[in-house]
């Protein structure tokens, strides 16, 4: 059954996303299920929020901003603040890790759950992923550290954030500062 899901939504998001973005999908998906294995978690949920993180990327501006409410900072994030709501409606997912884990992947938030850490490090390691200077460290962390990988990432993307003169997502510096308030901080 499981394995029937995972095809049916392949076939549907194949059909919704365009290619980049669906070969994105399926890096993330295929990424999420190895840390799964890695860190003991569900493999079929990683899988499954790994192919439905990205699943409202391809509506409009104006259609995210109605689905989302007042519930968003940024038109880059503004994705992750519907999928869960696209995946619940459009795809029929009802778990709610699932569901956090989609909603999470962009932004992060303080005290994530192993999901939610899984789907946050494969949407930013993922195969395809453009080359970026830390990529390659936070790859191999990935497999070593998954709370430090989270950690660096947030680490990195607060200045981006601010040097691109974007609206910063308050859940963003949360995360970071809950890492570092539980004894996450750079190893050097």
């Amino acid at each position: 059954m499981e394995r029937e899901t995972i095809h049916s939504l392949r076939k549907q998001l194949k059909k919704n996303l365009s290619k980049h973005r669906y070969e994105h999908t399926l890096g993330v998906a295929y990424t999420a299920a190895c840390l799964a294995m890695r860190y003991g978690a569900d493999i079929y949920k990683a899988e499954v929020a790994g192919l439905l993180h990205d699943c409202a990327k391809e509506y409009t501006t104006e259609e995210l901003r109605k689905m989302a409410g007042d519930d968003y900072v940024s038109e880059k994030t503004l994705h992750a603040v519907c999928a869960p709501i696209v995946a619940e409606e459009k795809y029929g997912i009802k778990d709610q890790e699932i569901l956090s884990a989609v909603r999470w992947h962009t932004t992060g938030k303080a005290n994530m759950a192993l999901l939610d850490k899984i789907i946050f490090v494969a949407d930013f390691i993922e195969p395809a992923r453009k080359m970026i200077t830390i990529l390659p460290d936070i790859r191999r962390l990935a497999f070593e550290d998954l709370t430090y990988s989270v950690y660096k990432i947030s680490k990195e993307t607060i200045p981006y954030i601010l040097m691109m003169k974007l609206p910063m997502d308050k859940n963003t510096v949360e995360c970071y500062e809950w890492l570092k308030e539980n004894g996450i901080h750079d190893k050097d």
